[in-house]
């Protein structure tokens, strides 16, 4: 690491911290050649593999555009919006590599979309999975409330539970 004062190739490292939940080390140096301190960001690169074959820099800016256009008149406010981009660039991150196909993006992108606004996750899926025909629709939206109902029936046989605690067995 170049120091940047006297442009010294030699430094060397006093004290290494963690930050932003491991992602980030900051380093504090001294410079071998004018004795000047200064601190260093180290970051882990994550980079999206395109289907182009170029890769580029994975961007939370970028996955909220995206899932921006998806919520379109819908009651969707930014601070849900930067929500979901971290839960994404979470999701890609802990598969440990550098490199993560854009494919894998969209796929992470899915889940936290659906829970936040049902519509705006079919907009989403329509482009993302190139929806051709109402069929396309028609299954997922299928798929959607077969979820839902099975959630619905969980919740209600949980609530029941709790109102009506079974007796504990003789002899317990």
């Amino acid at each position: 690491m170049r120091c940047p004062f006297c442009r010294d190739g030699d430094s060397r490292v006093l004290d290494s911290r963690d930050g932003d939940d491991g992602t980030v080390v900051r380093r504090r140096r001294a410079c071998q050649e004018c004795g000047r301190r200064f601190t260093t960001v180290e970051s882990v690169s994550l980079q999206v593999l395109k289907r182009s074959g170029t890769s580029e820099p994975f961007s939370r800016d970028k996955v909220v555009t995206g899932v921006r256009k998806a919520c379109q008149g819908r009651p969707v406010d930014e601070d849900a919006l930067a929500r979901l981009a971290q839960q994404v660039e979470d999701a890609v991150r802990v598969g440990g590599g550098c490199e993560v196909p854009a494919h894998e993006v969209g796929l992470a992108i899915l889940g936290p979309l659906r829970e936040l606004d049902e519509v705006a996750y079919l907009r989403f899926a329509s482009v993302y999975r190139s929806f051709d025909s109402l069929a396309d629709f028609e299954s997922e939206i299928a798929l959607l409330r077969h979820e839902i109902e099975a959630r619905t029936a969980t919740d209600s046989s949980t609530d029941s539970q709790d109102r009506h605690p079974q007796p504990a067995p003789a002899g317990a």
